[in-house]
C-alpha cells in the first residue's frame, strides 16, 4: 500500500475514534478527546508499529497480534488512555508494556521524555528500531519487570500501563509524582476496568473506573 492510502486509512481511524468518543461520553465525562491527542494519533503511522503482514489492517479499530501472545491495543483505547493522562510538553512519562512501540510513539509526540518498559526482549528490540525509524529520540526502553517501575528515573509526572494486574502495583503508585496521573487496566481476567488514578499534591490517592476493558495480564516475573 502507498503512503497516501495509509494516510487515508489513518483519517478514517480518527473519524472512528471521534465517533466512539461521542458514544462513550457518559463514561468519559466529555464528548470529544483532546485535540493534542487526536493530532498525535493522526501523525504517528500505526502501520509502522504492527507486523508487516498486518499492515493493511493497521487502522481498523481493533487490537492486533504482535507475537508472544501479546497485542497492540485498538486505536480508540490508545486514544482514550492517552487523553486521560493529560500529558504536557514538560512531562516525564513511564510506560509499562512497550510492545512494538506504538503507544510510546504517541506519548513521544506529547511529552518531554518517555521511559518504556518491556518484559520480552525481542519486542523491546523491535520497538527500538521502529521508534528510531520514526525519529522518536525522546523514548528510552528497558527490558525489565514493569511491576517494579523504573526507580532510577522516578518520580514520573504520568504513568501508563498497557497490561492488567489484578491490583495496582504499589511501586508504581510510589513512583508517581504528587499531582500526577496513572492510567491502568486492573482486575480479575474476566472483570477488568480501565482506571484513572490521581495522586494529590499531599500524596493522597483517588481512583475512578472509566469502563470495562480486556487486556493481557501484567506478568510479575523477571525476563530471562
Amino acid at each position: 500500500m502507498s503512503d497516501e492510502e495509509f494516510s487515508q486509512l489513518r483519517q478514517g481511524m480518527l473519524a472512528e475514534i471521534a465517533a466512539q468518543a461521542i458514544y462513550a461520553c457518559g463514561r468519559l465525562g466529555k464528548a470529544a478527546l483532546s485535540p493534542r491527542v487526536m493530532d498525535a494519533m493522526g501523525k504517528v503511522p500505526r502501520h509502522e508499529f504492527v507486523p508487516a503482514v498486518l499492515r493493511p489492517y493497521a487502522y481498523a479499530d481493533s487490537p492486533l497480534p504482535i507475537g508472544f501472545g501479546k497485542s497492540i491495543s485498538q486505536p480508540f483505547i490508545v486514544a482514550v488512555m492517552t487523553d486521560l493522562l493529560d500529558v504536557r510538553k514538560t512531562d516525564s512519562v513511564l510506560e509499562i508494556g512497550t510492545g512494538l512501540g506504538y503507544q510510546a510513539a504517541i506519548l513521544a509526540e506529547l511529552a518531554k521524555r518517555v521511559y518504556s518498559m518491556e518484559l520480552i526482549e525481542d519486542l523491546a528490540e523491535q520497538a527500538r528500531r521502529r521508534l528510531a525509524r520514526q525519529g522518536h529520540a525522546n523514548v528510552q526502553i528497558r527490558v525489565a519487570n514493569g511491576c517494579h517501575g523504573w526507580p532510577e528515573h522516578a518520580p514520573f509526572d504520568k504513568i501508563i500501563v498497557t497490561a492488567a494486574p489484578e491490583l495496582i502495583p504499589p511501586g508504581l503508585i510510589y513512583q508517581l509524582k504528587p499531582g500526577g496521573k496513572m492510567v491502568i487496566p486492573a482486575g480479575l481476567p474476566d472483570d477488568q476496568q480501565l482506571i484513572l488514578l490521581e495522586k494529590d499534591t499531599d500524596g493522597s490517592v483517588s481512583t475512578r473506573e472509566i469502563f470495562a476493558v480486556r487486556f493481557s495480564l501484567l506478568e510479575d516475573t523477571e525476563p530471562e
